[in-house]
């Protein structure tokens, strides 16, 4: 069986699963998320795998590059990728990763970058299965109305890391 090696990081703002397959980051999420089971199958069965806990060099230069993303010395990762989604998932995915730095979209701005305004209900659902947190940015999504919604780490975090990215005292 093939393997997805797995480490657990605490940050500040709570402790992350990091897991890569074949020298790409497939998971970077929330441990304690409601759907941790969910997203877990959803990965193992498309990968064909199993959970290893391991480190290897990909899950440390995540953690490097998280830590200064939280120390505001970094916005934007260079870490390669992989979505293990439906298409309409990975679709969602890939746009939430034009979402700049800093600013925040809608669902329904989503919905309209993917040219299905009246997908929005689909989409926040695609944007509430991201496994790979932070890197892709599921927390600069908010409603239309500018309230925050739902986000695996919780929206005390959701909220954290919005400031974060919008500290006066940034680069």
């Amino acid at each position: 069986m093939n393997e997805i090696n797995i480490k657990y990081y605490k940050s500040k703002y709570g402790e992350l699963i990091i897991a890569t397959y074949e020298n790409k980051l497939c998971m970077l999420d929330w441990r304690y998320r409601k759907m941790r089971t969910t997203i877990d199958s959803r990965i193992t069965k498309a990968l064909d795998s199993v959970f290893v806990e391991k480190d290897n060099d990909l899950i440390e230069k995540t953690i490097i590059q998280l830590n200064e993303y939280f120390n505001l010395e970094r916005k934007e990762f260079n870490i390669p990728l992989l979505f293990a989604g439906s298409p309409f998932q990975e679709e969602v995915w890939k746009k939430l990763l034009k979402v700049p730095y800093g600013q925040t979209s809608t669902y329904l701005q989503l919905s309209k970058a993917i040219k299905n305004e009246k997908a929005i209900r689909a989409v926040a659902s695609a944007n509430g299965a991201n496994a790979i947190s932070i890197i892709v940015p599921c927390h600069r999504i908010i409603s239309t109305n500018g309230d925050l919604r739902g986000y695996a780490g919780g929206l005390s975090v959701k909220k954290k890391l919005l400031d974060l990215e919008n500290n006066l005292f940034t680069m």
